[in-house]
């Protein structure tokens, strides 16, 4: 069972979970990248852009901060899930106005700050514009940052690429409404200048302190708001002599506030981050500390866990239960199955049933806890983190104006 909170900033939204009680940092709740993309799964999951992990620090941070896309892939930062996370650790301990945290990352450490009006102020440190650490294959040109030209469908298109912990290119056009985004979002991603892949941005300048952004994310496609893109966007902006050093971006799901300090290099994001909702989800959870399984066992026990229903937050332990064995011609043979779709009638497959396990370690845990221990479970906890909140917001100032 997985417990989570779904939190979003400008609509770029998150499930967000806390292991910080955890012994070991490196813990994963048992996510592997297929089920992570069953999660975000907008029509067969929760529906998110990602997943937020709080753990426990590997350095000397407060805590430390994984992120999966969409897609189930890894990238080292993303803006508006630290401002999600720190609304969530606040909202779930309680925390006061001008609480800080110091979070390890993979773009280094990020300090979010919570503010009065609930909106969080994060320092995201420094730019990159070193073309090897954004990565990419661009040259540095005369604004000091790498800088070229892409060919979009027969239309040359200036690029400026800019790091902050993860790679960006930003595309400053006349109309970001006019730009394909579906089509030229995927070709830069993968675009061979871009070892690594790389954040799109399309930017149209409405004043010196104000821009429109268009994003595309990596791994993650089109979302309403990206921090770290923003930010990216204000650097290369400015460097490129469009903008000043502070401005106010409009992302498809709202404003941020970006500044870039002169005297500290560093960037400051200012936005917000909301609940949507607590939840409990009945999964499939690997043992902790056992070794992985292979990636095709593990793809193929997600494809067949059943459509997620919710539950309470916590599981008994797991029995050790044998292993099927389907013989060596059907495991020669059998392709995988997707039992949503194609058992929908029925088991396709009964002599060597791939959810079989699933379902049998679903049924002990109904048998040994009543319906009223399951609610009370799930009701207990999500009410812990409901009389926080009510405490936390209760003791808020109203905003000025």
């Amino acid at each position: 069972m997985l417990q989570f909170s779904k939190y979003q900033g400008l609509g770029n939204d998150f499930l967000l979970l806390d292991g910080r009680t955890e012994s070991d940092s490196d813990f994963c709740f048992g996510l592997t990248p297929a089920l992570v993309r069953q999660l975000c799964d907008r029509r067969f999951g929760v529906g998110a852009d990602g997943v937020i992990l709080a753990l426990p620090p590997a350095e000397d941070g407060e805590l430390r901060m994984r992120i999966f896309n969409a897609d189930g892939t890894e990238p080292e930062m993303c803006g508006n899930g630290i401002r999600c996370l720190a609304r969530f650790l606040a909202d779930s301990d309680g925390d006061a106005p001008g609480r800080t945290w110091q979070v390890e990352t993979l773009a280094g450490r990020i300090v979010p700050e919570l503010r009065a009006d609930g909106s969080v102020r994060v320092d995201m440190g420094e730019p990159v514009l070193d073309p090897a650490q954004v990565p990419t294959l661009l040259p540095v040109g005369p604004a000091g940052l790498p800088q070229g030209e892409v060919d979009l469908e027969g239309e040359r298109f200036p690029v400026a690429a800019a790091g902050m912990g993860n790679p960006h290119v930003v595309v400053p056009v006349a109309d970001v409404a006019a730009i394909p985004l579906e089509r030229y979002g995927p070709f830069l991603e993968h675009h061979p200048s871009f070892p690594a892949r790389t954040n799109v941005h399309f930017v149209q300048v409405l004043s010196p302190t104000h821009l429109r952004l268009r994003v595309w994310e990596r791994g993650a496609g089109p979302t309403l708001a990206c921090g770290t893109g923003a930010c990216a966007t204000l650097v290369a902006m400015h460097r490129l002599g469009l903008c000043e050093a502070k401005a106010r971006l409009d992302l498809p799901g709202g404003p941020l506030q970006i500044a870039w300090d002169p005297s500290s290099n560093h960037l400051f994001m200012t936005g917000p981050a909301e609940l949507v909702f607590d939840g409990v989800l009945a999964t499939e959870e690997n043992e902790r500390h056992q070794p992985r399984e292979a990636p095709e066992a593990a793809e193929a026990e997600a494809a067949a866990a059943p459509s997620l229903p919710f539950a309470p937050a916590k599981r008994p332990p797991r029995r050790p239960e044998p292993a099927l064995d389907p013989g060596p011609v059907a495991a020669a043979v059998a392709p995988e199955i997707n039992c949503a779709v194609a058992c929908a009638r029925g088991c396709v497959r009964p002599e060597a049933c791939v959810s079989a396990e699933a379902r049998s370690r679903v049924a002990a845990l109904l048998s040994e806890r009543s319906l009223d221990d399951l609610v009370s479970l799930a009701s207990s906890s999500l009410e812990s983190r409901s009389r926080i909140r009510q405490q936390e917001r209760g003791a808020r100032p109203e905003p000025l104006g």
